[in-house]
C-alpha cells in the first residue's frame, strides 16, 4: 500500500497502478508508457495542467485512467526497473550498468521528460531607483521581458515572504519572494528579491519551491552568489524542439542517471500545504455553487486579493478543477478553461484575446477594465456587469440542496477519519470527484435526452441533472449554447414552474 500525501490536488497527482500483476505482495508503481500517454481527445480536464506550444495548450503526458480520461503526471518518488520492480530512491544507486541499459528507454525517458522541464531560472530584485529588475538569468538568451513584474507582485513590500504561480508566454512559472530588512540607505532598509522557474507545465513547478524559498533566501544574505542556481539549472534543464509541437526534449549523456539525479535533491521533496480545495471551499461557502456554474460556462474570471498571493493563485487552480469533465467527447469544442494564475497590467493585451481564463491580480485598476473579464471576484463578493449573467449570481434552490449534500458528506468523512483512523480518503479528492460527478451528470443526461425521439428537456430531466427547473433554467440554456447542443428543446414548463 503506497502511503498518501497530504498534498493539495494542484501539487500531486496518483499514479494508476499498472493492470499487470505486480510480482510482490506490496502493490508496485510503474510508469505509463508514451503510447498510451496522451490525453484523449474527448476529455476535457481544465485544471489538469497542460504543456503549451506557441500554437497553443497540448496535453502533457499523462498516465490514462479507466474513465477515457487521462491524469496529470505521477509525482511519485519510487522509481521502475524494466521488469516492473520498484526502485525506491535510496536504492538507485546500486542499478547496475546493465540493468540500465536493459530498461526500456520509453521508462528512462518518459520519467527524465517528467522530472526535468526546467527552460530557466532567474533572480529578480527591487532597486530603490529603478524598480523591480532581472538581475540574474539561465539562459542568458531567454525571453524574460516583463517577468520581474510577476516575480514580484505589485505590493509585495508589504509582505515578508510569498510565492507566486504565472504564466509567461508558453510557459508557467513559479517564484519564491523574501524581504529582509537591512541597515542600508541606499536599500532604505528593506532589501527584496525574487528567484523563480519556467516550465512548460504547471503541475511540476510545485517539486522545486523549497529549494527556490531557500534559494532567495541565500540571495538576501549573499547577493551574487549564483552557483547553486547554474548547477540546478544544468541538472534540470530541458530543451525544446525547433518544431514548436511543444514536446520537451532533453539531452542528457545518460537517461537513467538522469532520472537518478533527481535523488540528489532532497531540499525538493517537499509538503505544499493540505486542504488546498477544503479552504477554498470553506472560504466561498455557498458562493461555491455559483463559481461552478461560471466555471462550467468557461466564463473569464478575474480574482482581486492583496498580498501575499500564493493562496490566491490556488484558488485560481481551484476554479479549474470545478470544471472537470470526464465523459469522452463532451467539452471538445468549448473554448479552454486556461489557468493564467497571477497576471499584471502587462497581461492586458494577452488577456484580451482570450474567450476563457481564470486568473488572479494584486492590482484594483482592473475592476476599471470591465472588457477584460465577464466575472470579478473582490474577496468573497462575487459580481458581473454583464446583463445576462447577473441571474447566475444568485443561489437556487438546487445549488443549496447540492452544497448541503457537499457538506454531510465531508462531515461524514471527518467522522470517519476520526472514528476509525480513514488515512486513505481525503477532503481534496471527495470535493473533486462531488463536481466530477455532478459535471458528467449533467452531460449524460442531456446526451440521453438529445438522442431519444422527444429531444425535449422536461423538469424530470433537469431535476435528474441535479439542477432546479425554474431557478437554474438561464444557467441551462447557457449551457445548451456553449456546448453546442443545438437540437434540444427546453419545455415551456420551465419557464414557469
Amino acid at each position: 500500500m503506497v502511503e498518501r500525501s497530504d498534498r493539495a490536488p494542484l501539487l500531486d497527482w496518483e499514479e494508476v497502478p499498472s493492470a499487470a500483476p505486480a510480482p510482490a505482495p506490496r502493490a508496485k508503481e510503474r510508469l505509463a508508457s508514451p503510447s498510451n500517454g496522451r490525453a484523449s481527445s474527448g476529455c476535457s480536464a481544465p485544471g489538469l495542467g497542460w504543456s503549451i506550444a506557441p500554437g497553443g495548450p497540448t496535453p502533457t503526458r499523462s498516465v490514462s485512467n479507466g474513465d477515457g480520461c487521462s491524469a496529470p503526471p505521477a509525482t511519485s518518488s519510487t522509481l521502475t526497473t524494466g521488469t516492473g520492480e520498484a526502485l525506491h530512491p535510496e536504492n538507485v544507486d546500486q542499478l547496475s550498468d546493465s540493468e540500465s541499459r536493459e530498461a526500456p528507454l520509453e521508462d528512462r525517458m518518459v520519467k527524465w521528460e517528467e522530472k526535468d522541464q526546467i527552460v530557466s531560472v532567474f533572480v529578480v530584485t527591487f532597486n530603490t531607483r529603478s524598480g523591480n529588475m532581472l538581475e540574474w538569468c539561465l539562459p542568458k538568451d531567454m525571453d524574460l521581458e516583463g517577468v520581474e513584474f510577476k516575480a514580484i507582485a505589485s505590493g509585495s513590500h508589504r509582505v515578508t515572504t510569498d510565492f507566486i504561480y504565472f504564466r509567461k508566454g508558453s510557459y508557467f512559472g513559479l517564484a519564491c519572494f523574501a524581504n529582509m530588512a537591512v541597515e542600508s540607505a541606499v536599500e532604505r532598509g528593506a532589501r527584496m528579491k525574487s528567484v523563480g522557474i519556467l516550465s512548460p507545465s504547471y503541475t511540476l513547478l510545485y517539486r522545486y519551491m523549497s529549494f527556490l524559498e531557500h534559494q532567495v533566501r541565500l540571495q538576501l544574505q549573499s547577493p551574487g552568489h549564483y552557483s547553486p542556481l547554474e548547477a540546478f539549472y544544468e541538472d534540470k534543464r530541458a530543451l525544446l524542439p525547433h518544431s514548436g509541437d511543444g514536446v520537451v526534449t532533453v539531452c542528457p549523456a545518460n537517461a537513467w542517471g538522469a532520472a537518478i539525479n533527481h535523488c540528489m535533491h532532497p531540499e525538493m521533496k517537499i509538503t505544499h500545504p493540505a486542504g488546498c480545495m477544503s479552504q477554498f471551499i470553506r472560504f466561498f461557502g455557498e458562493q461555491i455553487m455559483v463559481l461552478w456554474k461560471l466555471a462550467l460556462l468557461r466564463r473569464r474570471i478575474l480574482i482581486f486579493c492583496p498580498p501575499p498571493v500564493g493562496v490566491v493563485c490556488y484558488r485560481v487552480y481551484c476554479c479549474c478543477c470545478l470544471a472537470n469533465i470526464s465523459i469522452p467527447g463532451i467539452g471538445v469544442a468549448v473554448p479552454e478553461f486556461r489557468p493564467f494564475f497571477y497576471v499584471n497590467v502587462a497581461d492586458i493585451s494577452a488577456l484580451e484575446n482570450e474567450l476563457s481564463y481564470v486568473a488572479c491580480t494584486t492590482e484594483k485598476i482592473f475592476e476599471e477594465k470591465k472588457d477584460l473579464y465577464d466575472v470579478y471576484v473582490d474577496n468573497q463578493n462575487v459580481k458581473t456587469y454583464r446583463d445576462g449573467l447577473k441571474s447566475l449570481l444568485r443561489l437556487s434552490n438546487g445549488d443549496r440542496e447540492k452544497y448541503r449534500k457537499l457538506t454531510e458528506q465531508r462531515q461524514m468523512l471527518l467522522y470517519s477519519q476520526e472514528e476509525n483512523g480513514d488515512c486513505v480518503s481525503s477532503e481534496e479528492d471527495l470535493f473533486i470527484l462531488f463536481f466530477l460527478e455532478q459535471n458528467n451528470r449533467i452531460f449524460q443526461t442531456l446526451g440521453e435526452v438529445a438522442g431519444s425521439p422527444d429531444p425535449t428537456l422536461t423538469q424530470e430531466s433537469v431535476r435528474a441533472m441535479g439542477l432546479d427547473p425554474h431557478g437554474d433554467r438561464l444557467f441551462l440554456l447557457h449551457l445548451l449554447e456553449i456546448y453546442g447542443y443545438d437540437t434540444l428543446l427546453v419545455s415551456e414548463q420551465l419557464c414557469c414552474s
